[in-house]
């Protein structure tokens, strides 16, 4: 049936989000260079919209040297500099330090855990959240979870990682499922 409408949930209202939402959003990441990725570009939505930044995620890629959170980890103030003239990524220098010691903080998790993976993943037991909403308005910015891990990240050094930026960072990496009944990405 090739003219069948699929239903999404209504945030995906563009190609770009469509294609986000259809292939990403809710899908298990365990990848740490995945997860690095996720994180900085979250904590770099902070004020913005997320089609802003999914708009300038391949400028990211390459700014931030695909992510690699070992090169990351080493950037100076010159890079720093660097960044806040590239006018193809978000420009606020508080947020490109911050991705510099986000990148330190994952790589202590790292020598920590053995993964990143291992360390995020532990919160939920390995296994997804899977949400049972109807509408949109009934899934929540933050939850007592997301406090948590935004709490524990912070003392371990971690910057931008407020509740509701892990919340959906949790829902970017598949932690938490929030497709509502609706969409055809919904899983009982």
């Amino acid at each position: 049936m090739p003219n069948e409408k699929v239903e999404r949930c209504a945030w995906a209202t563009t190609d770009l989000y469509r294609a986000y939402h259809d292939k990403e959003w809710g899908n298990p990441v365990h990848a740490d260079d995945k997860l690095f990725e996720m994180l900085i570009l979250e904590g770099m939505q902070a004020g913005l919209s997320w089609l802003t930044i999914l708009n300038k995620r391949e400028a990211f890629r390459e700014a931030f040297d695909q992510f690699d959170c070992r090169k990351v980890a080493c950037y100076d103030d010159a890079k720093i500099e660097e960044l806040m003239q590239n006018e193809k990524i978000v420009r606020n220098r508080l947020k490109l330090k911050s991705a510099v010691t986000n990148a330190q903080q994952f790589l202590k998790i790292q020598a920590e855990y053995g993964s990143f993976d291992a360390f995020i993943w532990s919160y939920v037991d390995g296994k997804p959240i899977r949400n049972h909403f109807t509408s949109e308005e009934e899934v929540p910015a933050r939850t007592p979870l997301s406090d948590r891990i935004s709490k524990d990240l912070k003392k371990r050094g971690f910057k931008f990682v407020g509740s509701t930026i892990i919340y959906a960072y949790m829902q970017a990496v598949g932690m938490v499922n929030d497709h509502v009944k609706r969409c055809h990405l919904y899983q009982p």
